[in-house]
């Protein structure tokens, strides 16, 4: 039998850990996105926050039984997750400043459209100063 050459499935592909350091990336921006918005969605349906000790902690037990809030830890594990298999990856260095990014720029677009927030000046202008400053630290 003829022995085939190239690549087999288990063939590493040149520059495996480059695409996957961005998955990881990426991954732990999206999970933690989606567990902030879906936490901030569903709280808001439950009112303030109650002055007396009792009554939040009554309150905020609520809160641990609902069901997306749960839905909200979960993708907090699982971008922990992500976040780990990222620091096998890459350095801190490279990538917190590359989450920092994502997670003030998603987080502010999807806040905006499914939140309905608002978008300011100052809020453009911070989004402008953070992403101008990620920069800056990966190019030098």
């Amino acid at each position: 039998m003829e022995h085939l050459s190239g690549p087999t499935l288990f063939t590493k592909v040149p520059n495996e850990d480059a695409y996957l350091k961005y998955l990881y990336i990426i991954g732990t921006v999206l999970f933690t996105v989606y567990g902030q918005l879906i936490m901030k969605w569903r709280i808001g349906h439950y009112g303030p926050l109650p002055d007396h000790f009792i009554d939040k902690l009554f309150f905020l037990l609520r809160l641990l039984a609902d069901g997306y809030i749960i839905s909200g830890f979960i993708a907090a594990f699982v971008a922990s997750l992500f976040w780990m298999a990222a620091m096998t990856k890459t350095d801190l260095s490279y990538a917190y400043p590359i989450i920092t990014g994502g997670l003030t720029l998603l987080t502010t677009i999807m806040a905006i459209i499914l939140l309905g927030e608002t978008l300011s000046l100052p809020k453009i202008l911070g989004i402008l100063l953070i992403i101008s400053g990620i920069l800056v630290m990966q190019y030098t």
